[in-house]
């Protein structure tokens, strides 16, 4: 007779993020959780607080799988290259993930530093590249932001089925990738840079 394998915790949100991959993470209930597990509903608040707690961990799950294949994807490359990677790296995980990843995108409260020290290793994997671009402590953050927004709207644009013309997907993300890092190097050249070496000419006093 085959072992009923333990449910625990780690398997409830497990399963759960596998519904969510599969349906939709807002088709997501605690009954279909329940069902998959073979338990009632009652018995999952064993090992969660509720369906919005789920979700929450479900984010957390893929803010914790992305972050490693973002980073491995980058290993070996600098700058634009490195970008280059982890934006494919970054469509491959949704494509595959996509209840996971759009449960990453919510945004963590403040009282929940576990869910943003998740997500700002990500973001620091971002401006550590970006820096090696020369970039700035602001600007950093401001290409990180254009950086996702053009990845997500991306990938939400093709789960929804947007692009219907026929030109290959993966050659438009390319092209709109090289014209944001032209952009992004353009503006980085064009800065004006403080001379360290300079020296301060005090006005005379009359």
């Amino acid at each position: 007779m085959a072992k009923t394998r333990r449910l625990d915790r780690v398997r409830v949100i497990a399963v759960a993020a596998d519904l969510a991959d599969e349906r939709g993470l807002e088709a997501l209930t605690l009954a279909a959780v329940a069902k998959e597990l073979n338990i009632r509903i009652p018995s999952l608040y064993n090992h969660i607080d509720g369906l919005a707690a789920l979700r929450r961990e479900i984010g957390l799950l893929g803010l914790r799988d992305l972050e490693p294949q973002l980073a491995r994807a980058a290993a070996g490359r600098q700058g634009t290259e490195a970008l280059r990677a982890v934006a494919h790296a970054y469509t491959l995980y949704a494509n595959a993930h996509p209840g996971r990843y759009l449960a990453a995108q919510r945004p963590a409260s403040a009282s929940d530093p576990e869910l943003a020290l998740a997500g700002a290793a990500i973001v620091d994997l971002l401006r550590s590249i970006l820096k090696s671009l020369g970039l700035n402590a602001r600007d950093q953050i401001h290409a990180v932001r254009g950086f996702r927004a053009l990845i997500h709207g991306f990938i939400s644009l093709q789960a929804a089925g947007g692009f219907g013309l026929p030109v290959e997907v993966e050659q438009s993300l390319d092209r709109a990738l090289a014209w944001f890092f032209e952009g992004l190097v353009l503006q980085n050249r064009q800065r004006p840079r403080r001379n360290k070496y300079r020296l301060a000419i005090r006005p005379k006093r009359p």
